[in-house]
């Protein structure tokens, strides 16, 4: 097994074994606690230009398929994990997950102290990193040297990289309630078959779409998916919503989408030191005091001071309608005012846990109240 370096930008090397590609890889590193999903994980477009570490130890023993694929690609910079699978033992698998990342050219490490990695994370924040292997490994001043140039996630944008290319329509499962029209800024395949499975039809659009292109066919309401990079970078989709929200159209935002939507009414996003990523993430929900194990990718976050604020830019009063229980970071806002609503999370769960499908039950009730 050839051997491979992963190299953080505060100086530390790791060195453990190449798995998938051979060469070389840059991102940011991040860590995920998930002990399942590891192919959602690595197929979800949030992850675009981040090397994401497992911190389960095992990886790989139910193979990959293509049912669990959130898009059509693995989207993960670089892989790490502890003890890779030697085989894949599940009567769903179709494929090893090994085999996925060679031939997606996707460069990881094994055999390394996830933990410590993991440590070091928590106790420094996300931070550059690369794996280097084969023909790409040199000096560790070298490796370093590579690593303290790439660029840094702050100020980043990904949403021309991973949204869809033109638009495309996926129809209402059963009784067709209404019409939903979504921004593509890294969707995962899950969440369009639960707005489907509620009856809605839906039709997504690029993420450089106007107001006017993506109100062209009179949908019923406008959702802002997930998908990766710095919230800052992204003023032309911010600008886009402030106009739909001022047309008086029904809005949900996940994810990339709850930051957007904070921006739009006015509040500042910010960069967190090590991210919420993972399936296990408790959020309280503030009307109800009811605890949610959601599932979380995200390094960014919105800022609001208090439990209400009125919105800068006009929009009435917003409520902080979710707050992650480890940190207190905001994880939801809903607009008193107009009929709007957030979170930072995935209800999708997919993987994760399923305790907020009922988001998506909100939305559909929203559409037809508005109606």
């Amino acid at each position: 097994m050839d051997k491979a370096y992963l190299v953080l930008e505060n100086g530390l090397v790791f060195e453990g074994e190449s798995y998938g590609a051979k060469g070389q890889t840059l991102g940011e590193l991040v860590f995920a606690t998930g002990m399942t999903g590891y192919q959602e994980t690595i197929t979800d477009p949030s992850y675009a230009g981040q090397i994401v570490l497992q911190t389960a130890p095992h990886i790989g023993i139910v193979g990959t398929n293509q049912r669990d694929e959130e898009s059509s690609q693995i989207w993960v910079a670089g892989y790490v994990v502890r003890e890779p699978s030697r085989m894949s033992s599940n009567f769903r698998a179709e494929r090893d997950l090994v085999q996925d990342l060679i031939e997606q050219n996707i460069v990881g490490i094994s055999n390394v102290d996830t933990r410590a990695i993991t440590l070091q994370i928590r106790d420094s924040g996300a931070m550059r990193a690369g794996i280097f292997s084969a023909e790409k490994v040199a000096s560790e001043a070298e490796m370093l040297a590579r690593v303290t140039a790439a660029p840094e996630m702050k100020g980043a944008s990904f949403s021309n990289q991973v949204t869809t290319k033109e638009i495309y329509s996926v129809p209402a499962v059963g009784n067709r309630i209404g019409k939903v029209a979504i921004l593509d800024l890294g969707i995962k395949r899950s969440t369009i078959e639960h707005l489907a499975e509620r009856g809605l039809e839906v039709e997504v659009h690029p993420a450089s779409s106007s107001a006017d292109e993506i109100l062209a066919g009179n949908p019923n309401a406008v959702f802002f998916s997930n998908g990766p990079g710095d919230p800052q970078a992204s003023g032309s989709q911010v600008e886009m919503l402030r106009e739909v929200l001022k047309r008086g159209v029904p809005f949900f935002g996940i994810c990339f989408g709850n930051q957007l939507l904070g921006r739009a009414l006015g509040f500042e996003t910010y960069k967190l030191a090590f991210g919420h990523r993972g399936i296990n993430q408790p959020v309280m929900h503030a009307e109800t005091g009811r605890v949610e194990v959601t599932a979380h990718n995200h390094g960014f976050a919105v800022r609001v001071e208090g439990d209400e604020q009125e919105s800068p830019q006009g929009f009435g009063m917003v409520r902080v309608s979710h707050r992650g229980l480890n940190d207190q970071v905001v994880e939801g806002l809903e607009c008193v005012d107009i009929p709007a609503f957030s979170v930072q999370y995935h209800p999708e769960a997919a993987a994760g846990p399923h305790d907020s499908h009922y988001l998506f039950d909100k939305f559909v009730r929203m559409i037809e109240e508005h109606r």
